[in-house]
């Protein structure tokens, strides 16, 4: 059980343990509790109180323990990690920051809905827009110290319980939804926070261009991408603090 029963603080969320190890060894004073299927990292870095979980692999993971955090008081949620680009300009190491995300697999069409577009709710969620914001220089400020010329863009995440490697499907989400990226977690926190009116933001650093040759990309690049992606989201934590 957590020290209390509601806490304040943001939550940061991760698929897969490489893409959350660096931050949870950054907990001064670090408490661990499950909930569940799910282990919770408590303490505090980068200037403020923030718990840091792994949700596994997928929407249904990912919306479980969205939703397990907002019950339990987060104020805010970043979801980090690994992404497919679909933007052909984007490169591996890249930063991807969420203008909005979508699900790209829901296909209600023969109801008239447009493809994407979960039957009572917008095709799209758009990101917080302090988050969006404090992502962006966070991820820009990253990049300068590290003196790399990698880009940064604030895109459209599309999401879906697939890992794209075809290029025909990749053109596909480009043409479609206009994504920038793909990954297989993001649009359905976006879903459980808009639905709570929870302030969330994703930050994908791609690891891969989501096609044929993405699964060696994706094993090879993962490590590297998921350094870049800590780095942005301490400062995301940092400007938080600094607004509070």
């Amino acid at each position: 059980m957590p020290p209390d029963a509601v806490w304040d603080r943001p939550a940061v969320i991760g698929a897969m343990p490489e893409e959350i190890r660096r931050l949870t060894a950054a907990l001064a004073r670090p408490q661990r509790w499950t909930r569940g299927p799910f282990a919770l990292h408590r303490g505090r870095a980068f200037g403020r109180e923030v718990t840091v979980a792994e949700c596994g692999v997928g929407k249904v993971n990912a919306a479980a323990l969205a939703q397990q955090l907002l019950v339990d008081g987060a104020t805010a949620v970043v979801f980090t990690g690994v992404a497919g680009a679909v933007d052909p300009s984007l490169r591996v190491g890249d930063v991807v920051v969420s203008e909005d995300a979508v699900q790209h697999d829901v296909d209600v069409t023969p109801l008239g809905y447009a493809r994407g577009c979960v039957p009572g709710q917008p095709l799209a969620w758009p990101a917080d827009a302090e988050l969006r914001e404090a992502a962006l220089a966070a991820a820009r400020e990253a990049a300068r110290a590290a003196g790399s010329e990698h880009a940064v863009v604030l895109g459209r995440v599309a999401s879906g319980d697939q890992f794209i490697a075809d290029a025909a499907r990749t053109a596909a989400l480009a043409s479609e939804f206009g994504a920038s990226c793909t990954e297989m977690e993001g649009a359905a926190v976006a879903q459980v926070c808009a639905r709570w009116g929870v302030p969330w933001v994703i930050v994908r650093v791609i690891s891969d261009t989501a096609d044929f040759g993405a699964s060696h990309d994706f094993r090879a690049f993962t490590e590297l991408a998921a350094e870049r992606a800590e780095a942005v989201v301490r400062g995301i934590l940092g400007r938080l603090e600094q607004g509070a």
